[in-house]
């Protein structure tokens, strides 16, 4: 599994033009599914994510982690994660797992955030989306748990 992750000040997803997810301080999760992913990595990757200590503390200091600062996380699936453009224009999407797989396992991870007693909002599996955020930092990491050492 594949995120990039954002410290946001604010964040919102829309279908249609309909509100479906928001939060206010926190992180948005982009989140990608490829072919070898499991409920392993679903779980690692969201202790991952809710143990970043990417928030600051009275010091000015990375040391606290989402339940440190009262912060929710807006999680929005996203293929393209898995996109390949290394040759040619147009980017391959072989690599991205296909839907019947990769939904599953983006319950598996917004359920273990929940497991974790995080609010969790989401956007809606192979929607087309509009994602609006305010990157606060601006601060962004990217994660794969092919590199997290399970």
């Amino acid at each position: 599994m594949r995120a990039v992750v954002q410290r946001v000040s604010e964040a919102s997803v829309s279908v249609d033009g309909q509100v479906i997810g928001a939060i206010g301080r926190g992180l948005l999760v982009l989140l990608g599914v490829t072919h070898s992913d499991g409920q392993a990595e679903a779980a690692s990757l969201a202790r991952k994510v809710a143990g970043l200590r990417i928030f600051e503390d009275a010091a000015g200091k990375f040391n606290l982690a989402l339940a440190d600062v009262g912060g929710a996380v807006l999680v929005v699936s996203q293929f393209t994660l898995y996109g390949d453009a290394a040759r040619g224009r147009r980017p391959s999407f072989t690599a991205a797992a296909r839907p019947e797989q990769a939904e599953p396992l983006c319950q598996a991870f917004i359920q273990a955030l929940i497991g974790q007693g995080l609010e969790v909002q989401t956007g809606r599996f192979g929607a087309s989306m509009a994602v609006r955020l305010v990157n606060d930092g601006p601060v962004t990491l990217w994660l794969d748990t092919a590199e997290l050492g399970r």
